[in-house]
């Protein structure tokens, strides 16, 4: 069994989408909150925690609705245009706000954002393992990261090019470039991927399995995996999203970059991980997603450590970055296709869901938290705390025994005891 993977590139157009506007959103509005708005830290993190707030409600809600969506598109397809084309127009108005200096404008602007994004993300991501057999999942994730990577690097380099210097820049021609770049990915998906062909095609490659019946409980040792992982993604979570969602105001403030020369260190860190990305589903196909992972973890704690002595900026920093980004790809690739190995194929959907959920709880909480810590503390508390939750996240990682993979000669692929460490 072979992974198909111009299929799966084609797949990850949507993954590319989202990987780029949160680039962005997570870079920019950030400083338009700080220099336009003269708005705290502690405020800050909480303006970029409501995002994260519409995600916990409707991430879970849409991966349900998808997984019960029957449309000439499919299942997933509908969500994805339809919130792609909502996000692309009312993105559009928060730099518009920022030059009018409306602070109601940005709120409107980014609720309607948010709603547009959070209608797609779900369904976006269980896009590929509905298309991808249990054994290959590894794989198609590092391929589906690696896209939203590209994504976030575009996003990147149109930020370091088009963010002029100043207090209050145009961020106009930023925006639009994105939204451009997501309009053109998700076209190009809907017109080159016949979603119902390929789900019948993959059920005819595993022999047209039928899915669990949903009275079927999971197994109770199966349950403490599950937990314990989601557990994890958690805290995981807490310790990544507070660096990447502070390091624009981080590096203006504690090493006195200014404009968008924070992205290229970024951008490093996005490089590194397209590396990294299919490598390391081919080394979790060999070795493990945990161990992989724990690796990962490994790696990340060691990134930010290190950080954290620097008080000014230095190219020993990129090395440093590239690490997280080799750190982060063996994470991410492997974590998700675990939460769903656990899952029924009927079900991915809301598996996707609950995935988000704790990962998007993190990233409420966590910017609150490491913002005050920024305000009350110092800026030298960033990188120690994003430490602390990689190795938090370490110890958890090591009680979850089940949904690791599998060769593919095993027959049952959805059978729960299939999915021992």
């Amino acid at each position: 069994m072979k992974l198909n993977y111009k299929r799966t590139f084609l797949v990850g157009l949507a993954f590319m989408t989202i990987g780029s506007f949160w680039q962005l959103y997570d870079g920019v509005v950030p400083l338009i909150l700080k220099n336009t708005f003269g708005i705290s830290d502690t405020v800050t993190g909480i303006v970029m925690a409501a995002d994260n707030v519409l995600a916990l409600i409707l991430l879970p809600l849409f991966g349900t609705l998808s997984d019960k969506t029957n449309s000439r598109l499919g299942r997933r397809m509908p969500y994805i245009l339809i919130g792609t084309i909502l996000a692309v127009i009312s993105m559009m108005f928060i730099p518009v706000s920022n030059n009018m200096k409306s602070f109601a404008l940005l709120f409107i602007a980014l609720g309607i954002t948010l709603l547009a994004m959070s209608s797609y993300r779900s369904a976006s991501v269980a896009l590929m393992p509905d298309v991808t057999p249990k054994p290959l999942r590894s794989k198609a994730n590092a391929v589906i990261n690696l896209m939203g990577a590209v994504g976030g690097i575009f996003a990147l380099a149109a930020v370091g090019l088009l963010v002029p210097k100043g207090d209050n820049p145009n961020y106009i021609p930023v925006f639009a470039v994105i939204a451009g770049f997501m309009i053109i990915a998700v076209f190009f998906l809907v017109f080159t991927i016949q979603e119902r062909k390929l789900v019948k095609d993959i059920d005819a490659q595993v022999n047209d399995e039928k899915a669990r019946k949903s009275s079927e409980v999971m197994p109770p040792e199966v349950k403490r995996s599950f937990y314990f992982i989601l557990a994890s993604v958690f805290l995981w979570f807490m310790g990544y999203n507070a660096v990447t969602t502070a390091f624009s105001r981080y590096a203006q403030v504690y090493w006195g970059l200014e404009g968008g020369l924070f992205a290229y260190t970024l951008i490093v860190a996005q490089v590194a991980a397209i590396i990294a990305f299919i490598p390391v589903g081919i080394i979790a196909s060999k070795v493990g997603r945990k161990k992989t992972i724990l690796f990962g973890l490994v790696l990340l704690a060691i990134a930010f450590i290190s950080a954290a002595f620097f008080k000014s900026f230095s190219t020993m920093l990129f090395f440093f970055f590239a690490v997280a980004g080799v750190g982060w790809a063996s994470i991410n690739v492997n974590s998700y296709p675990m939460v769903v190995e656990m899952s029924r194929s009927a079900d991915v959907g809301k598996y996707t869901g609950i995935y988000y959920t704790f990962s998007m709880s993190a990233q409420i909480v966590t910017p609150i938290l490491s913002g005050a810590l920024l305000d009350y503390v110092g800026y030298w508390t960033l990188f120690p705390y994003g430490t602390l939750f990689g190795v938090l996240a370490f110890v958890t990682m090591l009680f979850v025994k089940h949904g690791d993979n599998k060769p593919a000669a095993v027959k049952n692929i959805e059978a729960y005891d299939s999915m021992d460490d």
